[in-house]
């Protein structure tokens, strides 16, 4: 399924060398103010060809919106935007058709459609596929920024170079506002030169290399989510899971909870500005499935482009028999940079979702 969703039902449709790719929102609110000037900064964050970390690749990515809004509010029904494909080159993947590439979905694909899947540039299994997803969640995180919801996430690490970390108790929402808004975001502007020298060593020596990318929310009101199977992790999990390349998804502390002791990992509860609190935020924002108030915190984990041009070793579907395969076509050395829209796209599409099915009243806190 390339569907999505309880109270916010989201597709998306399209081949990464098809015609177009896109995606439909239904069930979003009527009358919402969307700014196309903040959809198309946050489509330019993804797109690819205007960074050296990423695929030469050169596409405008700027979505035609064929339903669902009038003027610059949604009308309350269906929300459809298209993406034109026009910068594609379908010849450089033919040695694909019967040799899969490591690491990628080819061979999974081949065999779950019986052959029939287009493998041009990934088809629907191709990176192309998250510019459909900014589109969305640009629009869902417009609808929480007028609640007081705040969404930014920067490059955690490229490789073993880190950028600084969350401080999880206290988020400014300046830090996450700059972080939305940038190209290369990280906390610590040091980092960017390591991390983009060793993105370009991967580029020169035809490899390439993976990282986290590290996400907050701020605003969340706490009591939204369910225990068990319905739970704001399960949600956010299943949404970031479907972005090409993620391979692991944590909250809070995550896997270093696993080395603690239950005396360091509980939070205290205390009284602030006249809410409970927690005096650390080990939790991440979510006990029991439900957001206590506190900023959420996660971090996903990117593995590094499948496709390299360096030789590898497959099998000839054809024939059965081992080859060696070399990949042609323009790839990211680092998908890690581009990702950072996308996982923050997922978390306001989520949390709108969330937040919708809670049943709690969604008032503005910004004047209309």
């Amino acid at each position: 399924m390339s569907s999505w969703g309880q109270q916010i039902k989201l597709s998306v449709f399209g081949e990464s060398h098809g015609p177009a790719i896109g995606v439909v929102l239904d069930g979003l609110p009527a009358g919402e103010r969307i700014s196309r000037e903040e959809l198309s900064a946050q489509m330019l964050r993804r797109a690819p060809g205007r960074d050296k970390t990423a695929t030469p690749r050169s596409e405008k990515d700027e979505p035609r919106i064929l339903s669902g809004m009038l003027g610059d509010k949604t009308t309350g029904t269906p929300l459809c935007a298209v993406i034109e494909n026009t910068n594609t080159r379908s010849g450089d993947y033919g040695n694909l058709l019967t040799v899969p590439r490591p690491g990628h979905g080819d061979f999974t694909g081949f065999v779950r459609y019986g052959g029939h899947n287009d493998i041009r540039g990934g088809g629907h299994f191709s990176g192309r596929l998250t510019a459909p997803l900014v589109f969305a969640g640009a629009v869902c995180r417009q609808i929480l920024a007028a609640r007081g919801i705040c969404i930014g996430a920067h490059i955690a690490s490229v490789g073993p170079v880190q950028d600084s970390r969350f401080v999880p108790e206290e988020i400014p929402e300046e830090l996450l506002r700059r972080l939305s808004q940038s190209s290369f975001a990280l906390i610590d502007p040091a980092v960017e030169a390591p991390m983009r020298s060793l993105i370009e060593e991967c580029r020169l020596s035809q490899d390439s290399v993976g990282g986290v990318v590290e996400c907050a929310v701020t605003g969340m009101p706490a009591g939204v989510g369910s225990p068990m199977f319905d739970g704001v992790e399960n949600r956010l999990a299943s949404l970031l899971f479907g972005i090409p390349a993620v391979k692991g998804v944590e909250f809070g502390e995550g896997f270093g909870a696993a080395a603690m002791r239950g005396s360091e990992h509980n939070d205290a509860f205390c009284m602030k500005e006249g809410k409970v609190a927690t005096v650390t935020n080990r939790h991440g924002g979510i006990l029991g499935g439900i957001t206590s108030g506190m900023p959420i915190v996660f971090r996903v984990a990117v593995k590094p482009t499948p496709s390299i041009s360096r030789p590898q070793q497959s099998v000839d579907l054809t024939t059965g028999e081992e080859t060696t395969l070399s990949i042609h076509g323009r790839h990211d050395p680092c998908i890690v940079p581009r990702a950072v829209p996308v996982v923050e796209a997922c978390a306001a599409i989520a949390l709108l979702d969330l937040l919708l099915s809670s049943g709690q009243p969604l008032p503005r806190t910004d004047p209309e």
